[in-house]
């Protein structure tokens, strides 16, 4: 909708553990500890370390299980920023968590406050 900021910061959540996923019907969220939360509406993909595809956005009716479970108690150890089309979140185990603004009539996500 409004694009990835070229000045997001999202340091922050660097040392951060996820603690929550939440599935809901049209979105996702991510808790964090100490600090952060993000919602996801629009396309996401999970990858392994080395850059498999384990989970991501499914249009379809018939969706396979999720994997997002396997991000649980892992640190944010890295981010980031590929303005105006995504950003990403880089966990202990390299581990990669990729946000995608696909919409410009929507929003994509929201990353505490930040609207894309």
């Amino acid at each position: 909708m409004y694009g990835v900021p070229i000045d997001l910061d999202l340091t922050y959540l660097h040392g951060a553990t996820l603690i929550q996923v939440c599935l809901g019907e049209f979105q996702l969220q991510f808790q964090f500890h100490p600090r952060g939360a993000i919602s996801v509406e629009g396309r996401w993909e999970f990858r392994d370390a080395g850059g498999a595809l384990i989970d991501q956005l499914h249009d379809g009716t018939e969706r396979p299980p999720y994997h997002l479970h396997r991000l649980l108690g892992k640190k944010v150890v890295g981010t980031k920023v590929a303005a105006p089309d995504s950003c990403a979140l880089r966990f202990e185990a390299g581990e990669i968590l990729r946000f995608f603004d696909n919409s410009k009539q929507y929003e994509s996500f929201q990353i505490d406050g930040v609207i894309v």
